[in-house]
């Protein structure tokens, strides 16, 4: 992985990740550069510049779009927005929810986001599914093609939001023949942070109002829908396919056997790579819960012990040989327990070919691709994808 910060994990996993996203490195080197020499020093010093530097990077590229509006160049406008909407959505990453300035630059950062996508005249709806007392913002990512086409519903991690994703999946799945439904779940995005949505380990209900809404949709084929989950949505994708049988396929985008092992290291104070300052104190929030030992509990609730073989549809576990976050026998144990699967598949991102570190932070561009066209093979479509 291409390590910015050599001394500070979660930087460098955000900055590899921003490079896809954003499709560019200079640019948001420039904010990069202004931070980097406090990368390995105090936490909150280091935190807040971060969010002053990326603020004033994003602000600079809502200016700059508005300009091209002015000028009448709405697809360009389009292209700086949506800079502008990951820069504030990675200003807000590294700031406590506490902080209400968290709340400001999120909403900053999917506003902006949201203008790129109608200014550009992308093929996205916009889409808030109810469940229980709020509702899952939801991206609909449409395929160009004639009549109702599969649909991959993607949900999220502990930490991930779902404009992250779109820039680095969507198209691949559209170029196949098939739709897009890219989510903010309960504990993630804006589920969690517009809606109070928490996290817990019964996930099957929220996908079920997931799979609900994309088979009533005209232009999906009913028959054809399947799920997919990054890092711990590892484990949430799973948990849901074992009980929602009207999925016809599964990914574990980073496989998560038990995130009790991985949340009990933070716990512990002894997790080598975390992926946002306060483990701890996210999880909390994330779950729903007041006190760690309370948060610990419910992450001992998320495991596929005795679960995993209730899947009866095709699964794809995919992770990397090089994961600093969850280790290689989660995603080895996830395939072997999944014994009643159909057509199971373990792809392992080796070193050697690229994609090695946690949901191949290190390279995006390999996971679309094996993950697309692995789902328009169970659902079979042409696999030189569509014209």
């Amino acid at each position: 992985m291409f390590e910015y910060f050599p001394d500070n994990y979660a930087w460098s996993l955000t900055t590899a990740t921003l490079f896809d996203e954003v499709g560019t490195v200079s640019e948001a080197e420039e904010a990069l550069r202004s931070v980097k020499h406090l990368a390995g020093g105090d936490p909150a010093t280091a935190n807040e510049a971060w969010y002053e530097a990326f603020t004033r990077l994003a602000e600079r590229l809502q200016r700059l779009g508005d300009t091209d509006m002015a000028e009448g160049h709405p697809l360009t406008a389009s292209r700086k927005y949506h800079r502008a909407g990951l820069y504030h959505l990675r200003a807000e990453r590294f700031l406590h929810h506490s902080d209400p300035r968290e709340l400001m630059a999120y909403q900053r950062g999917v506003d902006y986001f949201r203008k790129a996508r109608e200014v550009g005249r992308d093929p996205v709806e916009y889409v808030d599914i109810p469940f229980e007392d709020g509702f899952m913002p939801c991206m609909f990512v449409k395929a160009d093609v004639d009549g109702p086409a599969p649909c991959m519903i993607h949900i999220q991690g502990f930490d991930s939001l779902k404009e992250l994703h779109y820039p680095v999946i969507s198209e691949e799945y559209r170029k196949r023949g098939m739709h897009m439904l890219i989510v903010d779940q309960p504990g993630a995005g804006g589920a969690l942070r517009l809606h109070g949505l928490t996290a817990g380990h019964e996930t099957e209900h929220y996908v079920a109002k997931l799979v609900d809404y994309v088979e009533a949709r005209d232009d999906v084929d009913a028959a054809r829908i399947g799920l997919s989950g990054n890092s711990l949505g590892g484990y949430y994708a799973p948990r849901a396919a074992a009980f929602e049988k009207r999925l016809k396929c599964c990914i574990a985008w980073g496989a998560l056997w038990d995130f009790s092992v991985y949340f009990e290291r933070a716990y512990a104070k002894i997790e080598s790579a975390p992926s946002v300052p306060d483990m701890v104190s996210h999880g909390m929030w994330v779950m729903g819960q007041k006190t760690a030992e309370d948060a610990l509990a419910v992450s001992r609730q998320m495991t596929l012990e005795g679960v995993i073989d209730k899947i009866t549809c095709p699964l794809l576990v995919c992770h990397g040989e090089n994961d600093r976050q969850v280790p290689l026998w989660m995603a080895q144990k996830t395939y072997d327990e999944a014994v009643n699967s159909p057509n199971r598949k373990l792809k392992i991102f080796r070193l050697d070919e690229g994609g090695a570190e946690h949901c191949q932070i290190d390279n995006r561009q390999l996971i679309g691709d094996v993950m697309s066209d692995w789902a328009a093979e169970i659902f079979g479509l042409d696999p030189a994808g569509i014209a």
